[in-house]
C-alpha cells in the first residue's frame, strides 16, 4: 500500500496517459476495426489537433475562452478532415488493406509537411486554462490539476463513446452496417450517411485528443508518428472493433509506459512491446475482441 501512495503521481500519469490514447485509438478502431478502413492518417490529425491547441489557446497563459474555443475548432475541424478521409478512401475500400495504407500515409506525410512549414522543427508547449495550471496535493504528492480534470474528461469521453456505439439506436446501425451492409440497405437506410457520420466522429476524437493533449505532450514535429504507434499496440491488445478492449488496452498501454520509466528507464522503450507479446501469447485476437473482428 505505501508503494501505492508513494508513487500516485506515476501511476495517475499512467491513467491520464491512457485515456489520451483511448480517445486516439477509439477513432482508430472505429475506422479499422468496425468499417475496415486502414487509416495510417491518424496520428497526423492527433498532430493537427495539438498545433490547433498551440495557435489558439497559446503557450504561456490561455484562458477558459481561448482554450474552449480550441476545442470547438478541434470538433469542426476534425469533422471537416474526416468526411474528407471518407471521400477519398470510399474508392479503395474493395482494394485491400495495401491501397488504403498508401493512401492514408501519403495524407499524414503531406499533413505533417504542412505542420512543419506553418510552425516549424521547434518544439510548442501548450498552455492549460486559467485554473487548471497549477498542482493540489493527492495522497501527500503534488500534482497537477490540469491531468487529474484530464483524467475526469478522458474518463466521460469514454463512457459517452461506450453508450453511442452500444446501447444507442445509432450504434446499432453502425455495428449493423459492419456486419451486413446490403441488408442495411435494403431496409432503406442510407449506408453513404452512416459512413460519413462515422468517419467524421472517429476523426474528431483524434483532433479534439490532440487539444486536451497539448498543456501534457505539447506540439511538436513526431508527436503524431509516436501516438499512432501507441495507438496501434493499444487496438491490438485490446481487439479490433472493440470499445471496451481499446480502453483496457490503452490503460495497460498508459500504466507500462510510466510505470516502466521509473523502474527500469533503461527498458522503457520496450515494457510496452513486452506487454503486447504478453497478451497476444494468451489472447491472440486481443483482450476483447469485437464479435465483427473475431467473425473475419
Amino acid at each position: 500500500m505505501d508503494w501505492f501512495v508513494d508513487n500516485a503521481g506515476v501511476l495517475l500519469n499512467g491513467v491520464a496517459m491512457g485515456l489520451l490514447l483511448f480517445m486516439m485509438a477509439a477513432g482508430l478502431t472505429i475506422i479499422f476495426g468496425l468499417l475496415d478502413v486502414l487509416n495510417l492518417a491518424h496520428g497526423a490529425f492527433f498532430l493537427t489537433g495539438a498545433y490547433l491547441g498551440y495557435r489558439i489557446a497559446g503557450e504561456a497563459t490561455a484562458t477558459w475562452g481561448s482554450f474552449l474555443l480550441a476545442v470547438v475548432a478541434a470538433v469542426v475541424l476534425g469533422a471537416v478532415m474526416g468526411v474528407a478521409l471518407m471521400l477519398m478512401t470510399a474508392p479503395l475500400v474493395a482494394r485491400g488493406h495495401m491501397d488504403q495504407a498508401l493512401l492514408t500515409l501519403g495524407l499524414a506525410l503531406v499533413i505533417s509537411e504542412l505542420l512543419l512549414l506553418m510552425f516549424g522543427k521547434d518544439d510548442h508547449s501548450v498552455a492549460a486554462p486559467a485554473g487548471l495550471a497549477h498542482s493540489t496535493s493527492v495522497l501527500g504528492n503534488s500534482y497537477p490539476v490540469y491531468r487529474l480534470a484530464l483524467i475526469v474528461v478522458g474518463a466521460l469521453i469514454a463512457a459517452g463513446v461506450w453508450y453511442l456505439l452500444e446501447r444507442t439506436p445509432a450504434g446499432a446501425v453502425v455495428r449493423a452496417t459492419v456486419a451486413d451492409r446490403q441488408m442495411v440497405e435494403a431496409v432503406g437506410i442510407d449506408v453513404r450517411k452512416v459512413m460519413v457520420v462515422t468517419f467524421a466522429a472517429a476523426t474528431v476524437l483524434a483532433v479534439l485528443g490532440g487539444v486536451l493533449a497539448g498543456p501534457v505532450k505539447g506540439a511538436t514535429a513526431g508527436l503524431g508518428d509516436e501516438i499512432l504507434l501507441l495507438a496501434l499496440v493499444v487496438i491490438v491488445i485490446g481487439g479490433l472493433g472493440s470499445v471496451l478492449g481499446t480502453l483496457l488496452g490503452a490503460l495497460i498501454i498508459g500504466l507500462v509506459q510510466n510505470v516502466g520509466v521509473m523502474l527500469a528507464p533503461q527498458l522503457a522503450s520496450f515494457t510496452m512491446f513486452a506487454a503486447m507479446v504478453l497478451v497476444l501469447t494468451f489472447r491472440p485476437q486481443g483482450l476483447i475482441p469485437s464479435a465483427t473482428a473475431v467473425s473475419r
